[in-house]
């Protein structure tokens, strides 16, 4: 009995484990080219017959008067992937409100090479094939996402968190705009009424987000009855997914959300019932925005089930007889891969080059040319929205079967010139990393503030902001890491002031190290941190009056500019070490990534690694 027990846990185990891989960028990019070949091999097999005839399926659904009569195939593409363009918007909402759109000096270099990475591949299809299928331009304009940055996991530098925000940014824009022209360009036998309703469902979608309805269940019933006014109105859905997407508002969580949600959870603690359980729930959902939520919770299925079974039904053709011969012999295919692996990566690298040169932006930290020269690369990958457009702009099968075979071959192409691009850039060109350092700089010295033994095997530098709600002493975090550590820790804080959100940041950095110099700095520490609400100059002489200072040897200290400059080095030595918001800690002298709650920093501590380092240093 024990041994089947232990045979049943291994078992799982190995699920979850293959589960998770599944749920990782590479996984899934691995699964579409599964589903691809699954799809290609049924469809060339002795069940060739069953492939086509199972998406021929004819599926009707009665609603009071309206009725909805649709093959399979059409309810993947129109029905099932509206979840796949919904998540588009959902992202793009994301990245204007609290990303790397938000800001002009980051988004303006991938926005112009995106743009420029759609036109250039549109004019190479239109003077290869333009004469024999000028409809298919669209074809080749867009990016399949998951698989460039699973594909980015696998063949991209070990490090490449920067280049992966650039391409995302840039693959943002590839997907508005080739959504946009597959909803305009794309779209036959308009039917008025229905799209006004699809419209006016819009407009209330925006209306019910600006009400501040934090609950999602009202955004999915509206969403569904904007899709069924959408499939009657001849728009493509995909256009309004997107748009639908664009409608829910997101933002950065509000502290005072997150401690409601806190005291809600000690109500629990003390007293666990049903009805608590429900309020806490509600309480954290609350404290999060609700694109946010929608978005974690639509990620996995749309990764791990919807496009692998749209891959399922469009990827496979039948290439028998004369099939690939005929498709290999068409324009229309090689108007494909060239507008794919070509276009993209020749409007990529010119869009960017041109928009560094002429001072519009700049490349993020830590990516070199050679990184965006293969990220360029892989974005001929158009797969997914190529394959959907492809179902759209071709009436003869043939000229679907020649594009669809261009795609598979610019896929293909475009592994193959990423992989080379990127060998050559790392050995080449030295670049082994596009992303942000890793090491802390300068290492822990004696002039910085620690509590803890010099000698401890363990050390935690944060760099905080003293408005920062996250930070460790603001949530706790720092005094669990001592619990748990006790003196085999050693926590060491430097400044890192978000001026540009937090106005009173860097003169409540400066009054601390004016602290400082009468020994009480961890007071003003603690007592910045109880009142980070109210930080005005007057605000900082009273704490100072409140723990006992000297108030005019700390008036001077204050209007002393080595002070200001003291902060200012702490500055840049957080942005020399990669470290970019608060907060941000460094683990043993390497910069932690990935969730910083307690548990979580307490496991990175104790891994292997670091563990041994911790050892060595004993």
């Amino acid at each position: 009995m024990p041994t089947t027990d232990a045979s049943s846990k291994r078992i799982r185990a190995g699920a979850d484990a293959a589960v998770a891989k599944l749920r990782t960028e590479s996984g899934s990019a691995l699964l579409l080219v599964a589903v691809s070949l699954i799809a290609l091999v049924w469809a060339n097999s002795p069940l060739s017959d069953a492939y086509f005839h199972l998406w021929e399926t004819p599926i009707s659904v009665d609603i009071g008067g309206l009725r909805y009569d649709l093959s399979l195939h059409h309810w993947i593409n129109d029905g099932l992937m509206v979840a796949f363009f919904f998540l588009i918007g959902l992202e793009v909402r994301q990245e204007f409100a609290v990303g790397s759109l938000r800001e002009r000096s980051r988004a303006m270099v991938p926005l112009i090479a995106g743009l420029s990475g759609v036109l250039l591949p549109a004019v190479l299809y239109l003077a290869i094939a333009g004469g024999i299928a000028p409809a298919g331009w669209g074809v080749v304009i867009g990016t399949d996402t998951a698989f460039l940055l699973g594909m980015l996991v696998i063949l991209g530098p070990r490090m490449s968190s920067q280049l992966r925000v650039f391409l995302l940014t840039l693959t943002v824009v590839d997907d508005f705009l080739a959504v946009a022209i597959i909803g305009t360009v794309y779209t036959e036998d308009l039917n008025l009424v229905a799209l006004a309703i699809a419209l006016a469902g819009l407009a209330l979608l925006w209306l019910v987000g600006r009400s501040g309805q934090w609950r999602s269940g009202p955004y999915a019933v509206m969403i569904v009855l904007i899709w069924a006014a959408t499939i009657k109105s001849g728009v493509h859905p995909s256009l309004i997914g997107m748009a639908a997407g664009l409608m829910i508002p997101s933002a950065n969580p509000e502290r005072a959300d997150v401690v409601a949600a806190k005291h809600l959870f000690r109500d629990y603690w003390q007293a666990p019932a049903a009805g608590a359980a429900r309020i806490v729930a509600s309480g954290v959902r609350r404290s999060i925005s609700v694109n946010e939520r929608m978005h974690e919770s639509l990620r996995g299925t749309v990764s791990l089930v919807v496009v692998p079974v749209f891959a399922l039904a469009n990827a496979g053709i039948d290439l028998r007889g004369d099939g690939l011969g005929d498709a290999l012999r068409s324009p229309i295919t090689w108007a494909v891969v060239v507008g794919l692996v070509l276009g993209k990566f020749l409007g990529i690298t010119a869009g960017t080059w041109c928009s560094v040169r002429l001072g519009l932006g700049r490349l993020p930290d830590g990516v070199g040319p050679g990184s965006v020269l293969g990220g360029a690369a892989l974005s001929g990958i158009g797969f997914t929205m190529a394959l959907l457009i492809i179902s759209l702009a071709f009436d003869d099968e043939r000229q679907a079967e020649a594009a669809t075979v261009g795609v598979l071959i610019a896929m293909v192409l475009s592994l193959l010139l990423g992989w080379a691009v990127f060998r050559i850039a790392r050995v080449r060109w030295g670049e082994t990393s596009a992303d942000l350092p890793i090491t802390l700089e300068p290492a822990v010295h004696g002039g910085d503030h620690a509590i803890g033994e010099p000698d401890a095997p363990y050390t935690v530098v944060e760099y905080l902001d003293f408005e920062c709600p996250f930070c460790a002493r603001a949530t706790g975090m720092g005094r669990d890491l001592q619990e748990h550590f006790g003196d085999d820790i050693r926590y060491v804080v430097r400044h890192l002031p978000l001026e540009d959100t937090h106005p009173h940041a860097f003169r409540a950095a400066v009054a601390a190290e004016a602290a400082a110099q009468q020994g009480a700095f961890w007071h003003m520490h603690d007592m910045l941190f109880t009142h980070q609400d109210h930080q005005e100059p007057e605000d900082l002489r009273r704490y100072a009056e409140q723990i006992g200072l000297d108030l005019d040897q700390y008036d001077a200290a204050v209007a002393d500019p080595e002070l200001a400059e003291l902060v200012r080095r702490h500055q840049r030595s957080a942005h020399d070490s990669g470290a970019r918001g608060t907060p941000t800690f460094f683990l043993n002298g390497i910069r932690h990534r990935g969730p910083h709650d307690a548990r979580t920093l307490i496991a990175a501590l104790e891994s292997t690694e670091l563990a041994s380092a911790a050892r060595r240093r004993s």
